[in-house]
């Protein structure tokens, strides 16, 4: 037996508008007033006004846009783009210019004979002036640790671009929890409300029953209990809504609104009941970002460890120069022009190179043991994901005919109340039990939502196209909303 949840609240007050207009314990007439049965009618048309429904997609494109922990892997990606331009340059000619003023006064025996008991004449100025400059080339012909360096920085590259995916994964995912967790504390609000604004029904009634003298003090006490701790659940809701809108907003930069959603037909939520089987899901766990992150950087480790072993390796370079030096001594001045190819032969360096190699081998084994431990991580999450999904969805199935069983059971409570056969704390009961499984229902299917989206985030296949079957997912499970367009 199928019911929504606006019929149910309109059940819920019209049995009771029965109930009190009803003789109780079956001996004396109670009449429920007009008051009373107006603001039955009222509960009965609460909740219908229409609602719209955040556009999950369209948040987590605000998120991208305001997140700042985003923003600075961005800035890293970028930083670390500039590493090939960096190795390249290394691989091009390198010009140099330099220039210079001398100034100089010496003594010696060309500059000043007499002092040295030479009769003749200087051969050189003892004081003068001279500027000269410099213009210098050098080119790398063969240079294997220069050339391998453009590798590292490729490497480094792909790793900060799957960094940068992981990291908007990881933002999908918080924004996503964040949504769902304020979807559901505002489910619970509303069903606690609703069953708060019954139960102060409940107490009135219960009091004008009591001063009439036909009710007990029991029933009263009872329902006033049970309101106390309605009253107690909703202000803890409402801390939980309130802190799932402030992640929400510190993610995206805005603060959307949750509130005023009710309960619809159970029967609308569309589920996906066959998962297929593990191994195919744990199939596609190399495509898990985590998994690529650390074979980059593993990539990243070995092409290291290649331009390290390159030390071993001579290195070839042709210099090209030109000076001109212009000076009062003319033996100084002159205009040169020099060509050299130059090798150079690393014979001895303190056992630094074979030290600087064998760091580099033990990291290519940590590296490859970092892939092996996120691909293991990735395995386990796709495992428990299906576990908790296909649970999920036999809880959702019991759950469901809990709440009809629970609903039917309300309802003969209500009119065993009528004719004396059962008690008010049986109909609290009865209520209590109905509203606390459609609360479990709704954060089953809030658990079902954000294990089907860490399922695919296991897989490396989160896409925008999962956030939006999200938020269809739990509209359909809404009575009163309007569900946007996806980027809306």
């Amino acid at each position: 037996m199928q019911r929504t949840t606006r019929a149910c609240f309109r059940l819920v007050p019209l049995a009771l508008a029965m109930a009190m207009s009803s003789p109780l314990y079956a001996q004396d007439d109670v009449p429920a007033g007009d008051d009373a049965m107006a603001e039955f009618e009222s509960l009965g048309d609460a909740g219908v006004a229409k609602t719209q429904l955040p556009s999950l997609p369209g948040l987590f494109a605000r998120a991208l846009d305001n997140d700042a922990k985003l923003s600075r892997q961005r800035y890293e990606l970028e930083a670390t783009r500039e590493e090939r331009p960096l190795a390249r340059s290394q691989l091009l000619p390198q010009i140099s210019a330099s220039g210079g003023y001398l100034w100089q006064d010496s003594t010696n025996v060309q500059t000043e004979p007499d002092d040295f008991g030479l009769d003749q004449p200087a051969q050189r100025p003892g004081e003068f002036d001279e500027h000269y400059w410099r213009l210098q080339l050098q080119q790398p012909l063969f240079s294997l640790e220069r050339w391998r360096k453009l590798s590292v920085a490729d490497a480094q590259i792909s790793a900060a671009e799957i960094q940068l995916a992981v990291v908007e994964r990881d933002l999908a995912l918080s924004v996503s929890e964040a949504y769902v967790k304020a979807y559901l504390a505002s489910q619970r609000l509303g069903l606690l409300t609703s069953q708060e604004e019954s139960l102060e029904l409940q107490v009135r009634q219960a009091s004008r029953a009591y001063d009439l003298g036909v009710g007990n003090r029991v029933d009263l006490l009872e329902a006033q209990s049970r309101l106390d701790q309605a009253i107690a659940d909703a202000v803890e809701a409402e801390n939980e809504l309130d802190n799932a809108l402030s992640e929400l907003e510190r993610l995206t930069g805005t603060r959307p609104d949750m509130r005023g959603l009710a309960v619809g037909e159970l029967a609308e939520v569309a589920l996906q009941r066959e998962w297929g089987k593990p191994a195919t899901w744990i199939e596609r766990t190399g495509q898990n970002l985590n998994v690529q992150l650390a074979r980059e950087e593993q990539n990243a480790t070995e092409a290291d460890t290649s331009t390290r072993r390159a030390g071993y390796y001579p290195e070839l370079n042709l210099n090209l120069s030109y000076s001109d030096r212009e000076s009062d001594d003319q033996l100084r001045s002159s205009e040169d022009y020099t060509a050299t190819v130059e090798m150079s032969v690393p014979i001895y360096r303190g056992g630094y190179t074979n030290a600087s190699v064998r760091q580099g081998e033990a990291r290519i084994k940590a590296g490859q043991a970092a892939v092996d431990n996120e691909r293991n991580l990735a395995v386990q999450e796709v495992r428990t994901r299906l576990r908790s999904l296909n649970g999920g969805i036999r809880r959702l199935e019991a759950l469901k005919q809990a709440i009809e069983s629970s609903q039917l059971f309300l309802d003969a409570a209500e009119r065993g109340e009528q004719f004396g056969l059962r008690d008010m704390v049986d109909v609290l009961d009865a209520r209590a039990s109905l509203y606390d499984q459609r609360i479990k229902y709704v954060d089953t299917l809030g658990n079902y939502a954000l294990d089907r989206l860490a399922l695919q985030s296991a897989v490396g296949d989160l896409e925008s196209d999962d956030l939006a079957d999200t938020m269809q997912l739990l509209a359909s499970m809404t009575a009163n909303v309007n569900v946007p367009t996806a980027m809306e």
